[in-house]
């Protein structure tokens, strides 16, 4: 799959990627909120008709992977990218603290339960990738999930990372669209966020406590998302780093790789055989007589 669209975004695949050289703002001569809406709309737009096609089609499953820091829009971006889709073929997942049950297995044994069926997109509200993320952070985690001694380790990332790339390559090679997006927030903004979830009192529901006590583990964070993205960014599961402190635009870059992704794919309605079209006009000949 090749997709020529915000190529300046695109994770190298060669190690070179750096969480610095992606931006967190947009660029300068970014459009008005207003016009971004409105280009927003008319890719949305162009997502409902090709999800229609994909949904009939049915040779392949898109599987959209959203990872970023805590107020990062990706709640927000999920509902206005995919508002047009139709919910019957679509499928969004949310993965928070795993259940004991899912301790019990292979830290890749949740999400693949999850993994959307031929002709359905699938969304994962952050992913496996929390595992050599938020987990190497929090190594103490790992003593939750009673690995094998000889699992365990200074390599254990990069077995994990091992994995996942191939994971992703083994659901490619089965038709499964693969693009994942880190929705790069700075910072400062977060911090902004944040005030503002605690100002307004119609946002204090989403305020957590947890979410500020991250804030102190912000360089280890962004050391785990560059081995990450750097390492399991591939030609058939790219890693897009979209500038997040701008919602509008966010939006539009994200919408924007979808559509393209989806029009790569040559799809079409499937055909009727002659034989099943002779069937039907014999139907038709049957309810027209009626």
């Amino acid at each position: 799959m090749n997709i020529d669209i915000k190529s300046q975004y695109l994770v190298p695949f060669d190690g070179s990627f750096s969480c610095g050289d992606a931006a967190t703002a947009p660029p300068e001569d970014v459009k008005k909120k207003k016009e971004l809406r409105r280009e927003l709309s008319g890719w949305v737009k162009k997502l409902q008709q090709l999800q229609r096609v994909f949904y009939a089609h049915d040779h392949h499953s898109i599987l959209l992977v959203f990872q970023a820091m805590d107020a990062a829009g990706k709640d927000g971006t999920i509902r206005s990218v995919m508002s047009g889709v139709n919910p019957a073929g679509c499928q969004v997942y949310s993965f928070k603290q795993p259940s004991a049950t899912e301790l019990d297995h292979d830290f890749l044994w949740r999400t693949s339960r999850c993994l959307p069926e031929r002709g359905r997109i699938g969304i994962f509200n952050r992913s496996y990738y929390e595992e050599v993320l938020v987990v190497r952070v929090h190594p103490e985690y790992l003593s939750g999930q009673r690995l094998p001694d000889r699992v365990q380790g200074d390599d254990i990332w990069a077995q994990r990372l091992s994995s996942i790339r191939e994971h992703e390559l083994h659901l490619a090679r089965n038709g499964t669209v693969i693009l994942k997006f880190w929705l790069n927030v700075s910072k400062e903004e977060q911090r902004q966020r944040f005030l503002s979830r605690l100002n307004e009192p119609e946002k204090n529901w989403k305020f957590s406590t947890g979410d500020v006590r991250e804030r102190g583990h912000w360089d280890d964070y962004m050391q785990a998302y560059q081995q990450a993205l750097a390492t399991t960014s591939r030609p058939w599961a790219p890693w897009y780093a979209i500038p997040a402190d701008n919602k509008a635009y966010m939006r539009v870059c994200v919408a924007e790789t979808i559509v393209r992704a989806m029009q790569s794919l040559s799809l079409n309605y499937p055909k009727v055989s002659p034989k099943e079209r002779a069937k039907f006009d014999e139907m038709r000949s049957m309810l027209e007589s009626e």
